[in-house]
């Protein structure tokens, strides 16, 4: 009988060569499947190898993910421990070795783990805040596209949209693996319309939520315990017109002056750390209403149980 792929599904547009084939085990989780994301404009290179795949001693072998991301023109390579992955990770690949898939699954021998910094038995008093409008900023003829010089200042308005299609620039692999955790989530729209809501929830985790609102930047800076994941949130301010179901890019980000960086004039702001994705010496440091981290948490994610229980904590 043919075995049911199960886990958290999301498609993306990445390059990818396979050196080796590998086969990865499949758990008992229900599968959520996000849509493609036509948008995506960085490159993300994935090599899997298998050193000494002739080797008799088949117990010295160890498995390495090569993953090499563009971040705005800036190539950083990691190489990492396949077989320290706290969770399955998978990709799909059609003939042209492009990713069409990324499948992320518990691992039944975590289940101690996924129990203690997850919320399966109980309420979530955590709220993670899904970054939808970095989503669509960095879609085609959008807001990269301008400062690209690619098209003039049209493309500093872009449509809302409500469907969460997950990319590297929006947190990918966080969002997928507190979905996993069965973390509560909303968008940066919710937060938006309602910034009360996030007063319930004891915790809020910001991943990289680049572009937000006044409301929400107010909201999120108002909260007495906030974890922010991701170096370069609340950045730039984008005003939201509900009617035309649009946004638009008000100040930041080096407009409508290239002197002005942070649109808030924010002094919490560390986007010098988003250029470390191995996150190999993270560590949080205080601010005045929570928590920042000192690099790209996406990868280090899928491997270090300290972070993980970090973040729970």
């Amino acid at each position: 009988m043919k075995k049911k792929t199960v886990g958290i599904i999301v498609s993306a547009i990445m390059g990818i060569i396979f050196v080796v084939i590998m086969a990865i085990p499949l758990t008992l989780v229900p599968p959520v499947t996000e849509p493609i994301n036509q948008g995506l404009s960085n490159l993300n290179s994935i090599n899997y190898n298998l050193p000494n795949l002739n080797s008799t001693n088949s117990t010295n072998v160890k498995r390495w993910v090569q993953v090499s991301e563009n971040i705005e023109g800036r190539i950083e390579t990691l190489y990492l421990p396949y077989d320290d992955f706290l969770f399955n990770v998978e990709y799909d690949k059609d003939e042209q070795n492009q990713v069409t898939g990324v499948h992320i699954s518990l691992k039944p021998e975590f289940t101690d783990l996924y129990n203690q910094i997850g919320f399966f038995n109980k309420p979530s008093d955590t709220i993670i805040v899904y970054p939808i409008f970095t989503q669509e900023a960095y879609g085609q003829n959008g807001f990269y596209d301008y400062y690209n010089k690619k098209c003039d200042v049209h493309c500093l308005t872009v449509n809302i949209l409500t469907q969460i299609s997950p990319i590297y620039q929006s947190s990918l692999r966080s969002y997928l693996i507190f979905k996993l955790l069965n973390y509560d989530m909303v968008t940066d729209i919710d937060v938006d319309k309602n910034p009360n809501m996030i007063k319930k929830y004891n915790k809020v985790i910001v991943l990289h939520n680049e572009y937000v609102t006044q409301r929400e930047f107010d909201a999120i800076t108002a909260h007495p315990h906030v974890i922010y994941l991701y170096p370069n949130a609340l950045y730039a301010k984008v005003q939201t017109d509900y009617d035309k179901n649009t946004f638009t890019l008000i100040r930041g980000h080096g407009y409508p002056d290239a002197n002005i960086a942070n649109g808030f004039d924010w002094k919490f702001d560390n986007s010098k750390y988003e250029y470390d994705i191995a996150c190999n010496n993270w560590k949080f440091y205080k601010v005045n209403n929570g928590e920042m981290l000192n690099c790209w948490p996406s990868f280090r994610m899928e491997l270090d149980e300290s972070l993980l229980r970090a973040i729970s904590q």
